[in-house]
């Protein structure tokens, strides 16, 4: 196949975020029936959108999945996927253990004790797909920081397959696996609504995370400030920094493990080898003949594949900054400085034998990353996403004496009065506070 070629001057990465106008008013129209008449909108949206009706397998309402489901889901496993996802999620929870924050207390020097604390949200919902994409990796990606975070209940929604009414399998092992015991049949946009807004048999939730299809994407955008989300993720993509050093094969292979994902996944080498793009376009040739899906992966690479060329390396970081990609690989002879010059994108995997999917899967940084260039201003998902930051202030009388003129003042230049009197009342004689 043939690769866009460009350099370095000529390239620019823009993917928009354009909203499809009928997409968007069905997803209002599903977010907000839901809001107004609950469980009954459910149940006609999952008749309509999924052909299928509610389950009565479980005494806590018609869309909890019952333990058992998701214990014989477990059970039912191949054991060599068992050791992978149990080992995988060890090493998630522990590198995600390292994330927790630290307090602050500070004492002024007028005897004011001030601080920041954190405080773990209480009720969050995790979506899970279970169409097109089942990803038993991203329930312990979004899960497990949860539960590092200290949050309390934690609830998953997933679409019904058609003839069990129940999420996909490997979901529900996953949700097995991170001790979930609340999982709700429910998908799509209807499935935000209900964690935004609640039913009568799911109560409400503080923040909603996990990926989804275009409608779940813009359900998240449409209940955003009513609830949390973490993100309107887009399609993946991966952008490999390679030299003279760079094997074509491996390149070509982390090029098509992003580009199987979706016909819309983006997929860039950045080079300072101007020969590389045709030993690349054959490699690419070999490999997508063998690769199940390839030809989602070859539409992909058809739409949102380059070659950049580049002058030398600093260059190629220029593009991957002005870029701020999802993920980027440092595939060149010795990666170490160049990871210090990166400061836009989602992860990096440093070195050619680090390929992309270690961190799906396995490796324990979290998978859940920004997009659309989000890097700009956006990370990855953590344990500080499942948690509020709050301050406190405890003052002496006398720290207030000190600070009080000054309070005062600004108070009064801001025309808020009673702002001033707060502080005022506090330091009269005892006779004139009446």
């Amino acid at each position: 196949m043939r690769l866009r070629v460009t350099h370095a001057r000529d390239f620019r990465w823009s993917r928009g975020q354009e909203i499809d106008p009928s997409a968007w008013a069905r997803t209002l129209e599903i977010v907000e029936d839901v809001r107004r008449r609950g469980d009954a909108a459910i149940a006609e949206w999952a008749a309509k959108l999924d052909g299928v009706t509610p389950s009565a397998a479980s005494s806590d309402g018609p869309w909890r999945v019952p333990e058992s489901a998701m214990q014989a889901a477990w059970d039912g496993l191949d054991e060599a996927l068992r050791q992978a996802l149990a080992a995988a999620a060890e090493r998630i929870r522990a590198f995600h253990a390292l994330q927790r924050p630290a307090e602050v207390q500070h004492v002024g020097p007028d005897g004011e004790r001030l601080g920041l604390v954190w405080r773990p949200l209480r009720r969050v919902a995790v979506y899970a797909p279970g169409g097109r994409a089942v990803y038993p990796s991203t329930v312990l990606m979004n899960a497990l920081p949860a539960q590092v975070a200290g949050v309390r209940e934690i609830v998953l929604f997933s679409p019904p397959q058609r003839g069990s009414g129940l999420p996909h399998p490997l979901v529900l092992a996953a949700a097995h696996l991170c001790g979930i015991r609340e999982v709700y049949a429910i998908g799509g946009a209807q499935a935000v609504a209900a964690a935004a807004y609640g039913t009568d048999t799911v109560r409400r939730c503080d923040k909603v995370v996990g990926p989804g299809n275009l409608y779940v994407a813009l359900a998240k955008r449409a209940v955003m400030g009513d609830v949390g989300i973490d993100s309107i993720a887009g399609p993946s993509e991966v952008f490999v920094v390679a030299d003279a050093s760079a094997d074509a094969e491996w390149i070509a292979a982390d090029l098509l493990a992003q580009a199987e994902h979706d016909p819309e996944a983006g997929a860039v080498c950045v080079t300072t080898d101007p020969t590389l793009a045709s030993r690349l376009e054959a490699a690419l040739e070999r490999q997508l003949g063998v690769l199940p899906r390839g030809e989602i992966a070859e539409t992909a690479l058809s739409r949102w594949g380059a070659v950049v060329v580049c002058r030398d390396l600093e260059e190629a970081i220029q593009v991957v900054n002005d870029s701020a990609p999802e993920h980027v690989e440092l595939m060149v002879a010795d990666p170490a400085p160049y990871l210090d010059r990166l400061d836009r994108a989602g992860a990096v995997f440093v070195g050619a034998w680090t390929p992309e999917p270690v961190g799906d899967y396995y490796a324990g940084p979290n998978h859940v990353l920004p997009t659309h260039g989000s890097a700009r201003y956006a990370s990855g998902l953590g344990v500080y996403d499942f948690l509020r930051r709050m301050t406190y202030a405890q003052y002496t009388p006398e720290a207030l004496r000190r600070h009080a003129d000054h309070v005062m003042t600004l108070a009064h230049a801001e025309g808020l009065d009673g702002h001033a009197r707060a502080v005022a009342v506090r330091l009269a004689p005892k006779e004139e506070k009446r």
